[in-house]
């Protein structure tokens, strides 16, 4: 092995347990928080008492029983049922194996939850909620990189023009969060209109033909789908039109232009690809991010993803949930991110030198 590939895989080594670390910092303070140091499992022990002792009342079999026997069956099968989850422990020991579990992916049952087939397993709950999400956010991102990537483009080669000057003064309406739109939205084509679905996922009863299915899925997600475009639309350029800007400045590009390329020439091997790395990185970030799904978004269109578990989870106070949900999105972050230094580290020579 090379010292190249020997450094590389050192770097690639380090990096990859210091994201290991991060995530599980992440996770364990999700689980001190979800569980709010502990007082959720008191609730949880309430609940469970109250529900033993309703069971223990209603049984026919105990209730020529005196009430001293009947509290005591009702305090012998809260003991039994509390030592058989753990919560007898300290929450500092039970936090620990919360910890393992989750960073093992035995993601558990939800306490109150289920997933739309019936099910309480926490894996199961996400995994249904998981393919509505990516579907509908990551069309958003990968729409919202591509316009703003070529209208950047675009704008740097007319700087000054009306359009750029547009684009300049409209930006700051992109700090209105997209749910926000999303209502003026609801009220125009679906209150108003009339031409598109309030929300949902699909039409009721769900059409069997699947290209009717998809149309009808397609139609459920516009709306959310345009929320989120119109929201980062204008910042979304305008950040990158700068970008592309400050790359045109440098001095490659002025002896490029110097020795008379053609423009697009000029664009796209000493603007666009030197660019490329942080570009590339923030798509593969917010792809990412967006699998976590919009908490109000998905609760304002009713859209079935992960957002309205995460919202529905913290209603409910469910931390099994919340945690599977916060682990998953911790892990894919990290391998994220370390794929992504991985490739610097193969593709940029100042990476290399430090990997060496």
């Amino acid at each position: 092995m090379s010292t190249l590939s020997k450094g590389l895989l050192k770097f690639a080594i380090k990096r990859g347990l210091i994201l290991f670390f991060t995530a599980v910092i992440a996770v364990y303070l999700t689980i001190l928080i979800a569980n709010m140091g502990g007082y959720i499992d008191k609730i949880v022990m309430s609940e469970l008492r109250i529900s033993i002792a309703m069971k223990v009342r209603q049984n026919p079999e105990y209730r020529g029983l005196p009430a001293s026997e009947i509290n005591k069956l009702i305090e012998a099968r809260f003991r039994a049922e509390v030592k058989r989850l753990g919560l007898d422990q300290p929450f500092l020991i039970r936090s620990a194996r919360y910890l393992y579990d989750a960073l093992t992916l035995n993601l558990g049952r939800a306490m109150y939850m289920t997933s739309d087939s019936g099910s309480r397993q926490v894996r199961i709950i996400i995994l249904e909620r998981l393919p509505q999400t990516v579907l509908l956010f990551t069309t958003a991102t990968v729409l919202n990189f591509l316009v703003h990537l070529f209208l950047g483009l675009y704008l740097s080669r007319n700087y000054g023009s009306f359009l750029d000057k547009l684009v300049i003064a409209l930006a700051p309406t992109s700090s209105i969060p997209g749910w926000f739109y999303g209502i003026f939205l609801i009220i125009i084509f679906a209150s108003w209109l009339h031409i598109l679905p309030y929300g949902g996922l699909v039409d009721y009863p769900p059409p069997e033909d699947p290209f009717s299915y998809a149309l009808s899925v397609l139609k459920h997600m516009t709306l959310p789908l345009m929320s989120w475009v119109v929201a980062s639309f204008f910042l979304g350029v305008y950040s990158s039109r700068t970008f592309f800007l400050i790359f045109s400045t440098e001095d490659y590009v002025e002896v490029a232009k110097a020795k008379g390329l053609p423009p697009r020439d000029v664009e796209l091997k000493y603007i666009l690809r030197p660019s490329l790395p942080p570009i590339i990185t923030g798509l593969a970030l917010s792809l990412i991010g967006s699998w976590s799904g919009a908490i109000i978004t998905e609760t304002v269109f009713n859209w079935p993803g992960l957002g309205l578990v995460t919202y529905q989870a913290i209603q409910y106070f469910d931390v099994p949930v919340i945690t599977g949900i916060t682990v998953i999105y911790a892990y894919l972050l990290a391998a994220t991110v370390l794929i992504l230094d991985v490739i610097y580290g193969i593709l940029d020579p100042r990476i290399k030198v430090k990997g060496g």
